[in-house]
């Protein structure tokens, strides 16, 4: 089956026509999931329209309100599980991350690693248009995490990632219990405590040129101490292997 990419929208009706498209014209071929959580701006019909043109392709899950980007991406591995996908890749919709690099974190996983990571801060990566505040913010979590959980990855809070099915089976998206950066986080350590194996890839992250970002002090809040529920987890998950 083709990978499947899970795009998470609220009021994203600027950019998704533009993303999908993009995603369509690849030279690897990708289906697409849209989690769209009620968007007042209609961008979850705008969706089923883009289902309509790319039949079997592009595919749409509504949500009822406003629920976080979490458990978004939840709701779209467990539907990409229940259908058969063995690669499953999540990515924003406002072109912060770049469709074209799309080919690298997949063929990652079809050879030899479990999760492939879309990296700002090995080298090679790096960022276009983002204002300084957000950079600071961004490079001192991931230096936190490090520093907290051990765990050796150098963008913990990036969003562009492919997993392979069996790394979603294994950490148990039930048990997830973050939200916003924080996920993030939770997703990676989690499938580090369990052995798997992952690869960062050197990315661009520009900043949206639409929309509005969802960044929020309260995601903020749960990331810096969040760590901390998620070191006394990964203590859980050692004793258990």
């Amino acid at each position: 089956m083709n990978p499947l990419i899970i795009i998470p929208t609220y009021n994203e009706i600027e950019n998704l026509d533009r993303m999908i498209h993009a995603l369509m014209a690849l030279d690897h071929e990708v289906d697409v999931l849209v989690v769209d959580d009620d968007s007042p701006d209609g961008t979850g019909k705008a969706a089923d329209e883009l289902g309509k043109t790319f039949l079997n392709r592009v595919f749409t899950l509504h949500r009822q309100g406003k629920l976080g980007l979490g458990t978004a991406y939840i709701a779209g591995f467990k539907w990409g599980l229940d259908r058969g996908y063995d690669l499953l890749t999540e990515m924003d919709c406002d072109f912060s991350h770049d469709p074209k690099e799309l080919k690298h974190l997949i063929y990652t996983c079809q050879n030899g690693f479990d999760y492939a990571i879309g990296s700002r801060y090995i080298k090679g990566g790096g960022f276009k248009n983002w204002p300084f505040h957000r950079w600071v913010l961004s490079k001192f979590a991931s230096i936190y995490v490090q520093v907290i959980l051990g765990l050796p990855i150098k963008d913990s809070t990036a969003g562009f990632i492919c997993y392979r099915r069996e790394v979603l089976d294994r950490i148990g998206l039930d048990s997830i219990q973050f939200v916003g950066y924080a996920f993030q986080i939770e997703m990676k350590y989690k499938a580090y405590m369990y052995g798997f194996k992952p690869k960062e890839l050197p990315i661009t992250f520009a900043d949206r040129e639409f929309g509005k970002s969802k960044l929020s002090n309260g995601i903020i809040k749960e990331a810096m101490f969040g760590v901390f529920t998620l070191r006394k987890v990964g203590k859980q998950i050692r004793k258990g292997l």
